[in-house]
């Protein structure tokens, strides 16, 4: 999975998404899903182990994540609520906003 953590003026927002869905666009009816190199990779991305992606999510005001992996990682740590994912053709999506 890669993990990408940044501070922005409302708080640090994590993206996580499985390897394999960076650059991919997924669509579930008139609803589009790009997972880009922007948002989800570049210089500030890493490959992160099960821990690290529920450290990361932990550390998140804000999150977004992508990936079947990912999104069931978030959900069997309890971050995430399994009826709020969506799905996306073959992959699942999830928010997270701590308040």
């Amino acid at each position: 999975m890669l993990l990408r953590e940044r501070e922005t003026p409302e708080g640090r927002l994590v993206s996580v998404c499985d390897a394999d869905c960076l650059g991919e666009t997924y669509e579930d009816g008139p609803v589009t899903l790009t997972v880009s190199e922007e948002f989800y990779g570049g210089d500030g991305a890493v490959e992160a182990t099960e821990a690290e992606v529920i450290a990361g999510l932990r550390r998140a005001q804000v999150a977004n994540i992508v990936g079947t992996e990912a999104v069931g990682v978030a959900v069997e740590a309890g971050l995430v609520d399994e009826e709020t994912v969506l799905e996306f053709e073959e992959t699942r999506h999830a928010q997270l906003l701590w308040l």
